[in-house]
This record gives C-alpha cells, structure tokens and sequence, in this order.
C-alpha cells in the first residue's frame, strides 16, 4: 500500500509518502507545501490545492491521510489548520481516492506507543522507523511521515483481524 500523509497547515503543509511490507517501509518522498503569508487567505488556499492536486498525480496514493483537527489553544491557528485540511479532504476526495483522517493523538499512539508523547518522541520515531539519515526538518514532515505509517499499522491490524 502506498500512503500520502498529509499535516494540514496554511502556511506550511508538511507531506510524507511511504510505502513498503512491515518492518520494511521507506519514505519515498516527503515534503512541505508553503504559502506566501502576503497573500489574502483564498489565494493561499487556491495555491495549497493547486500544489495537492499536483502531487497527487504525481505519486499516485492509495490512500491519503490528513490529519483530524480536534483542538487549538489559539483560534486563529485552528481556523486556518481547519481550511487547509478541507482543502486537502476535498482534493484527496476529487481525485478519487481514499481519505483517511486520524487524531495526534491516534498517531502518537500508533508510532510512539503512547498517546501524549512529545512531537520531539514522534520525531524520533519516525527517524528510526524509516531509518532516515537525519530527522525530518520541519517537524511538519515528520508528522505527514507519521500519519501515513499510522494508517499503515491501522491497515495491518484490521487485516489482521478480519482472518
């Protein structure tokens, strides 16, 4: 199965494709989408999709998974967190894929072993998971990283079970 993780974010949208059997997944691209802080929000927002809809032609996923807004101390991040991931709900959706969406707090779980661990934790994780030479910088990479071997590990369970 090959996953697009996608962490939401108007000004910087961090990406991570991986693929691969268990024990043996590999990143095999990853990425931030940035938008000009200048420009009015629609236009950002036009930007962002027009970037998804590209790289999701480009690299063909079988599945997108986008991060689940649940909660932001500061409200002006929440909007806008909560309009880039309709945009990529929504592109992820007209291109015909499946969507997945899963909380941090999933994510954390399913890579960290627990719920509330620390984005340095997750990072970590990630770095070792996929035997990447370094950790990936910004830390919005590795949690598009983490998001998309979540799904992986959520997939091999329900696979798993249903035997």
């Amino acid at each position: 199965m090959f996953v697009l993780g996608i962490d939401p974010g108007l000004s910087r949208c961090g990406y991570g494709c991986v693929s691969g059997p268990v024990g043996d997944e590999r990143a095999i691209a990853a990425g931030v989408i940035t938008t000009d802080l200048e420009l009015a929000v629609p236009r950002r927002l036009a930007m962002l999709r027009a970037e998804l809809v590209e790289l999701i032609d480009e690299v063909k996923p079988d599945v997108v998974v986008v991060e689940r807004v649940l909660f932001q101390t500061n409200a002006r991040t929440a909007m806008s967190v909560g309009q880039a991931s309709g945009v990529a709900l929504l592109t992820a959706s007209e291109a015909e894929v499946e969507v997945v969406e899963y909380s941090s707090n999933e994510v954390k779980l399913a890579i960290a072993g627990y719920g509330s661990a620390t984005k340095a934790q997750v990072q970590s994780m990630v770095t070792r998971l996929l035997r990447l030479p370094a950790v990936p910088s910004p830390p919005d990479i590795a949690d598009a990283l983490a998001l998309a071997l979540c799904h992986l590990a959520a997939s091999r369970t329900a696979t798993a079970m249903s035997r």
